[in-house]
């Protein structure tokens, strides 16, 4: 397989490399000829998306996390709502072309199309032997590809290597057992071996069916044989059944007389049987009423019951409501007194705020004026190194402009040496002409010279004063220090007095709250015992009525018990008289034998 040319559009990693929705690549005029080709660029850049396109596979093996249909996906890789990639590859001496539109606009689709160079020079879809055509599905695709290239694990095996491939020693057996039948074309000895199992799976079974007919015509033979030992004596055993079916009609008419007295004994005791039903009924009925009667009693009882449970779950919450209010005024009481306790802190703090509030605006003041001074300190600290650093600038000038004055006066001396002066020479001699033009120069590096003396006594000036204020300015920092810390301490002394003058409004609630407490726990009294409704609850008057009203409804309900007890028992007695003095039940048993 040979690549000669590639188009992709809206694939991440060229956007991202090259800041381009589309990059078209010509391998046929870039690379013609040639036997060793290398991709040369910046991490980044996109050589390994370019790489893993350049094959009819749709995967990108570098980027597949899985072996498989299921270890890729183009929309993780893609970022316009339709992409492309137009691959033109030749096999065997023919040129296919791979187009391959990914699509996220609305809902995601993927279409594959393979198309070969016919011999008139149009791009036809490829078709298989098989009619399987190439229509843009992705599984008719894949098919048309492996047709001509193999399969795509073959393929990446041993022919495209990709970027962070598994090694071939870290292959299962399964595996390169696959790869080598592949290799090797093994799959018309495949298909043959499946003909042969098909072939061998359709003769057990017609063997099973034969050997099934068989075993039937066995069983059927057994039985015909089983028949024919059984009729044998037939004749015999026939004039003996004669002979024990006319005893047996002998047997048969004494038992219909016997049948007939005892059903007459049966008519006879019907009567009998109907008054026993109905005084079996009848205790029943008395059984059933006293039973509902006796349910009903006891329904009121335990309801009177649980009316007593109540009454005490009452009477024993109100008292643990009274001992839990007493306890929480106590509670509440100690802290009325704790917050108290503090009253003269809180009026020292009140007398002392105002004083302490102007001490810290007077402090306040003192630091924002050494603050002043310290910046004033600073800028002059500034000023002194730029004077200085100017001093510095104008003694290295004036240092090259008396070297330079130096010089021109050495240049211009050579005025009267030279030999030449006074003839005819003097106008081409260039030393003459050198020293002239030093003798020009020299007015204004004097010039030069003079200005920078004044600019340096002026600068020198400006760098004393400063130097004056720097002295004069030198303990602004320390003073700053100790001007803050006295702040610090006259605001926090501020606080301190604001914190105990905040709880002055305080204070006056407590002094309320606590006259409310001493007023409640003086109508609560002392505090319930713990133990007050173990024994004999305290009950108010309401409560020790319900008791009473209580227990009177359960001594009636008790009564009524006793009563509706009596009276039902002696009705079953009397039914069970009546019951005992019928003749006993007739025997069915005798009957029926």
């Amino acid at each position: 397989m040979q690549p000669l040319s590639l188009t992709l559009k809206g694939f991440r990693g060229i956007r991202d490399g090259l800041g381009r929705d589309v990059l078209t690549l010509d391998f046929e005029r870039l690379a013609d000829g040639a036997e060793l080709v290398a991709i040369v660029g910046a991490n980044g850049r996109g050589k390994t998306t370019v790489m893993d396109n350049m094959h009819p596979y749709l995967t990108m093996p570098s980027r597949a996390g899985a072996a498989g249909p299921g270890g890729f996906s183009y929309y993780d890789h893609v970022c316009l709502p339709e992409n492309e990639k137009d691959l033109i590859w030749a096999h065997d001496g023919r040129s296919y072309r791979s187009q391959v539109v990914v699509r996220l606009n609305g809902r995601r689709k993927t279409e594959a199309f393979l198309f070969v160079l016919a011999y008139d020079g149009a791009w036809k879809p490829m078709a298989l032997d098989d009619g399987t055509v190439s229509d843009g599905k992705v599984d008719t695709y894949t098919r048309c590809v492996e047709s001509i290239c193999g399969s795509a694990d073959t393929f990446f095996t041993s022919v495209f290597s990709a970027q962070g491939k598994r090694q071939l020693s870290a292959y299962r057996n399964a595996e390169i057992k696959t790869l080598l039948a592949d290799l090797l074309g093994q799959e018309e000895i495949r298909a043959l071996g499946q003909k042969a199992a098909e072939t061998a799976r359709l003769l057990k079974t017609g063997l099973a069916a034969i050997r099934q007919e068989q075993a039937s015509l066995d069983e059927e033979a057994q039985r015909i044989a089983g028949d024919r030992r059984r009729l044998d004596g037939a004749q015999t055993r026939v004039a003996q059944c004669l002979s024990t079916r006319q005893a047996a009609h002998a047997e048969q008419d004494s038992a219909r007389t016997r049948h007939a007295l005892l059903i007459a004994e049966r008519e006879q005791a019907q009567g009998v049987e109907a008054r026993r039903r109905q005084l079996q009924g009848e205790c029943q009925a008395v059984i059933q009423t006293g039973k509902e009667v006796i349910e009903a009693l006891q329904a009121q009882d335990r309801g009177e019951q649980q009316r007593l449970e109540r009454l005490d779950q009452r009477i024993a919450q109100r008292l643990g409501q009274e001992r839990s209010r007493w306890q929480v005024l106590q509670n509440q009481r100690r802290q009325c007194l704790t917050l108290l306790a503090g009253a003269q802190a809180v009026r020292h703090g009140e007398r002392r705020l105002p004083l302490a509030e102007r001490v810290l605006s007077l402090r306040s003041a003192q630091v924002g004026t050494w603050r002043e001074h310290v910046q004033h300190l600073t800028q002059c600290q500034a000023t002194e190194r730029m004077a200085q650093q100017k001093l510095s600038g104008i003694e290295r000038e004036a240092g090259q402009a008396v070297l330079k004055a130096e010089e021109l006066a050495r240049r211009f001396g050579l005025t009267g040496e030279v030999p030449c002066v006074g003839t005819d020479l003097q106008g081409q001699c260039k030393l003459l002409g050198d020293a002239r033009e030093a003798q020009a120069l020299m007015p204004s590096v004097e010039g030069t010279i003079q200005r920078l003396g004044r600019e340096k006594a002026t600068v020198q000036k400006e760098l004393d004063a400063l130097r004056e204020q720097h002295e004069a300015l030198a303990a602004a920092p320390q003073a700053l220090a100790r001007a803050e810390h006295r702040a610090e301490c006259a605001r926090a002394r501020a606080a301190r007095f604001a914190l105990l003058a905040a709880q002055a409004g305080e204070m006056a609630r407590a002094r309320t709250t606590l006259a409310e407490i001493d007023q409640e726990l003086t109508e609560l009294g002392t505090a319930p015992g713990p133990d007050a409704a173990a024994d004999r609850p305290v009950e108010t008057p309401e409560e020790a009525a319900e008791r009473q009203q209580i227990g009177a409804a359960r001594q009636a309900i008790a009564y009524q018990h006793e009563q509706q007890a009596k009276h039902y028992r002696a009705t079953l007695d009397r039914l069970n008289q009546a019951l005992a003095a019928l003749p006993a039940p007739y025997d069915e048993q005798r009957l029926q034998r």
